[in-house]
């Protein structure tokens, strides 16, 4: 399995991540450009061997985890695991979207 790394970003800890798998960094750190086209292209490149067992560390730019979580929605058929880093707990959570499904077809937010 592999940890996708939306955007890196200086001086934040990983090391809980690696219990999900390798870490494999999508964007470096810095603003993402205004024009999302080199954006999308190089989260599409990075993201080229996602799959459903893989998850994506929601970190960085907003836009960045915007765009990381259509393009591995779009790869995987509406479905993709996340981590979520809980406070309380210091841990990262497990957590599995269906966006496929309507809301009246069950729950499209799960932990895993």
């Amino acid at each position: 399995m592999t940890v996708y790394v939306v955007q890196e970003v200086q001086g934040m800890n990983l090391l809980p991540a690696t219990k999900f798998g390798n870490l494999e960094v999508l964007l470096p750190n810095g603003q993402v450009a205004f024009s999302a086209v080199p954006t999308v292209n190089r989260i599409k490149t990075n993201l080229r061997k996602y799959t459903f067992e893989d998850f994506l560390l929601m970190i960085g730019d907003p836009a960045a985890i915007a765009i990381a979580a259509a393009v591995a929605a779009n790869i995987t058929g509406g479905k993709f695991r996340l981590l979520k880093w809980d406070k309380q707990e210091k841990q990262y959570i497990p957590i599995e979207i269906n966006i496929s499904k309507s809301a009246f077809d069950g729950t499209t937010m799960e932990r895993v």
